[in-house]
């Protein structure tokens, strides 16, 4: 398509861009429309009552709780984008990616446009699939030319493991959390989460943790001989026998060899040897390579090369393939790379002397093994990316080079009754060492010149003492290994295991990229062994996988498959919940009792002692006294405000605070944990709560609707004087005004252009900025022009996002329409900062 016949716009939205041309379809002059989505359209959630943690036995959520498509990113509103777009189409090509997450996005696609498009005259063909591995003209045309059928079993392959995770992870996890996080103040974990793949990935840190813990090092000796066969010159030898446990036995030995005064050369054998090059690239072997050489997570890998991908460098960077297609262009995909400084000789070389034919490798029947599509520069990607799609090109410019050739000697000894052996290795072809110098051979002393009969002094025999060692702990790299080994995830999911561990902190990421299990994964992993050992084994995951591969090839029932899955953890769940004490007694050894954690901060509304306040992930508020645990906002301070307290319940207020360039606001504990009006939603402050009088109420602090976000209000902070400033209650919009103001009060009036609450404002009379030397006034902090210049929005420094998206209604005077007319608070629109993360064409 040239430039000049397409015309392309953004989508409703803002998300996604929509390109428009004429062409030809299945031999008909068409217009076209393409767009993209951002991931998968919906997700799987429980429906509305059984979200909440406090109202559902976690029991029913294996069969009784009903399930629900949701939009996966309601604020995309994706399924109305897809509708706008597809109202009127007569057919639709789903090009989305290639494997059976793709295969699940394209049946959400057809779900929301079908009902809108024109219905087919008779048995027309509306639906295609278009199947595609990289982004490169003649792929995309060459799938064009070859359109196929979505796949629904792949699909619902998909649908099951979505719903299995779900309802097996959500059981337990919520199970645990309320039962240890009741008991235990310095878990130091938000969530003590269980998955069905996530659990045994912990295991599997926690064995390797168990075996250096158990490791008894134990003393061994070995015998080591020196020849001279020149006179400045020394031979190492390796004894044949490796190593003895018995000092005594050693000891003869030694003295044995000792007697001889010279070593016999009793055979030479030379032989050529290969080191093979390479198998093609596969997604495990380069997210292995990615931790262990390049120094990247799997998850931030998988990232980089999803970018790269979708820049047009790579092929698609998810396969379990390791064998090019017989009709793959290997000469194509060299020729582009003839002129990168770091290996133009090399694919030079290749190309006028012929490539060597590829390893056979394994056909997933997925998609083809990872390979660079287009030349690129150091310049271009820089970083993380650079390195990647460094390490793809070697690899695939290596598993078309030749072997590596050397050849190896091996002269055996004897020295007296003893044997002994050197080996020396030569390169005579290097082969793909060429381009991947880190599996060369390293360059070793070359081996005397000699035949069998030969004799040689012996420059020295000594007994070496030494000690096994432990294994260390698994690296990312070993990790991935096992996972693939034992069918825990697949090629796309596993970077997100291993992530989560690492976010639960369940285990830390050590030098070398070593994952050092936590107090907390060692206790979940050794109580799981204590009660139901299949809970954390890889066994009883790789069964499901393998069933779930079975509804992908229509071998297997997706409702048999899932009932049968669910009937088997529901019974193991309430085993778990039988034998939870066994995991209990692991825990008390390690953390601390709620009582005995955390310091005194406010005080209960109830019994009127103080609580304590736990800073330990999460943070909360616990009374020995009445037992009970309130949870706070996270990722900030808490202190005491003012020792006031809560006119619903005398509980006294805390303040939580985000930092001195964030945002705070005051908080009953009980209020917060148990909304107190029909309109909140528990996790609400004092700045969203509807109490008609209450002097910290969003009632009587409210001054108007927040200039960015669509439900939030702009609420005075009462604590920031004299830098004064409001905040949004629900976005991280902050507002300073009147700073050096001695006093900010919010009036009961309101501004007739805005319907905003006006403001009281009392200078000091030295620092006044009211023209005449005036030191008080009252308007409107939008539309007052004496405020004008006073006013200035910016936006709060928060570590994580903090706040809900709530969709509370408007009630209460202070939250006017907030039309602005001028000043600085003219509303903005956020900047749109999603972006195309796939080529999803629809």
């Amino acid at each position: 398509i040239s430039p000049g016949n397409m015309s392309s716009r953004k989508g409703l939205n803002g998300a996604c861009s929509v390109h428009e041309y004429t062409g030809s379809f299945v031999g008909q002059s068409a217009h076209f429309k393409m767009t993209s989505v951002c991931g998968h359209v919906m997700t799987l959630d429980f429906i509305g009552k059984y979200n909440s943690w406090d109202k559902v036995d976690p029991a029913e959520l294996f069969s009784k709780a009903p399930t629900e498509k949701k939009e996966a990113n309601p604020k995309l509103t994706m399924v109305k984008f897809l509708q706008v777009e597809g109202r009127g189409c007569d057919c639709i090509v789903l090009w989305l990616d290639c494997d059976k997450e793709g295969e699940n996005i394209c049946f959400e696609v057809l779900d929301a446009v079908l009902p809108v498009m024109n219905k087919p005259r008779g048995t027309e063909r509306t639906i295609y699939r278009a199947k595609f591995s990289s982004i490169t003209d003649t792929d995309i045309c060459n799938a064009m030319n070859h359109l196929g059928e979505p796949n629904r079993n792949e699909a619902l392959s998909v649908d099951a493991r979505q719903e299995l995770d779900l309802r097996i992870g959500c059981a337990f996890t919520r199970f645990q959390t309320k039962y240890f996080q009741g008991k235990y103040g310095n878990l130091d974990s938000s969530l003590i989460s269980f998955g069905p793949c996530q659990t045994p990935t912990l295991g599997f840190c926690v064995e390797r943790h168990d075996k250096i813990q158990s490791f008894r090092p134990e003393t061994y000796w070995v015998l080591q001989a020196k020849v001279n066969p020149e006179k400045e010159s020394s031979l190492t030898l390796d004894w044949d026998r490796v190593r003895v446990f018995d000092r005594e036995v050693a000891q003869m030995f030694l003295n044995i060899t000792k007697m001889a005064k010279e070593a016999k050369v009793e055979s030479v054998s030379k032989k050529e040897k290969v080191k093979q090059r390479p198998l093609a690239l596969n997604t495990v072997e380069m997210l292995r390579v990615a931790s262990a050489a390049l120094g990247m997570g799997p998850q931030h890998a998988m990232q980089v090369a999803e970018r790269l991908y979708t820049q047009g460098y790579i092929s698609y960077p998810r396969t379990e393939t390791t064998h090019y297609p017989e009709n793959f262009d290997l000469k194509g995909c060299l020729r582009q790379q003839a002129n990168n400084p770091y290996w133009a000789e090399t694919v030079k070389a290749l190309l006028s002397e012929g490539i060597n034919r590829p390893r056979k490798g394994h056909d997933a029947g997925d998609h083809p093994p990872i390979t660079p599509m287009r030349a690129a520069t150091e310049a271009e990607l820089g970083g993380d990316g650079w390195q990647l799609y460094e390490y793809i090109t070697r690899h695939f410019i290596a598993t078309v080079s030749t072997d590596c050739k050397y050849l190896q000697t091996t002269i055996s000894f004897s020295i007296g009754p003893e044997r002994f052996t050197c080996v020396g290795k030569v390169v005579t072809s290097p082969g793909f060492t060429e381009i991947m110098p880190w599996h060369s051979i390293p360059l070793e002393e070359s081996l005397p010149h000699c035949e069998k009969g030969d004799l040689f002094p012996i420059g020295e025999i000594k007994l070496l003492e030494k000690q096994t060692s432990p294994p260390d702990y698994l690296t990312e790299a070993e990790l991935i290994t096992l996972m693939e080994k034992h069918g825990i995830g697949t090629d796309a999911s596993i970077p997100v295991h291993i992530s989560n561990i690492c976010q639960r902190n369940y285990v830390t990421v050590e030098s070398g990229r070593r994952l050092k299990p936590t107090n907390l994964g060692i206790v979940l992993v050794h109580g799981y062994y204590k009660i139901d050992a299949e809970l954390v084994l890889p066994t009883i995951r790789s069964a499901v996988e393998k069933q779930l591969n079975l509804i992908a090839l229509g071998k297997a029932n997706y409702h048999q498959v899932l009932e049968h899955t669910l009937d088997i953890f529901k019974r193991k769940f309430h085993y778990f919940v039988d034998s939870i004490a066994g995991m209990d007694e692991l825990m008390e050894v390690s953390f601390s009792p709620l009582a005995a954690t955390g310091k005194p901060l406010s005080r209960c509304g109830k019994c009127h002692r103080f609580m304590k306040y736990i800073q330990a992930k999460p943070s909360r508020l616990h009374c020995s006294h009445c037992d009970d645990t309130y949870s706070l906002p996270q990722n900030g301070t808490i202190k005491l405000y003012k020792e006031l307290r809560c006119p619903l319940d005398d509980f006294e207020l805390v303040l939580w605070s985000s930092g001195s360039r964030g945002k705070s606001y005051p908080l009953c504990p009980y209020c917060y944990n148990h909304p107190p009006f029909r309109d909140m939603k528990k996790g609400m402050g004092c700045n969203e709560c509807t109490h008609p009088t209450c002097q910290h109420s969003l009632s009587m602090l409210g001054i108007g609707q927040c200039v960015e976000c669509e439900n939030g209000v702009l609420v005075l902070d009462s604590t920031s004087g004299p830098k004064w400033k409001m905040a949004c209650n629900k976005c991280n919009v902050i507002v300073h005004f009147f700073e050096n103001a001695h006093k900010v009060r919010v009036s009961p009036e309101t501004c007739d252009l805005c319907e905003a609450a006006l403001v009281d404002v009392d200078f000091n009379k030295a620092k006044s900025p009211l023209p005449g030397d005036e030191t008080q006034h009252s308007g409107c902090v939008f539309c007052d022009p004496v405020f004008q210049d006073l006013v200035e929005l910016k936006h709060a420094a928060m570590r994580h996002p903090m706040h809900r998206g709530g969709q509370g209604k408007r009630q209460g005077r202070g939250r006017g329409k907030g039309r602005r007319p001028g000043g600085r608070l003219n509303p903005k629109k956020p900047k749109d900062k999603m972006a195309a993360l796939a080529a999803y064409f629809v």
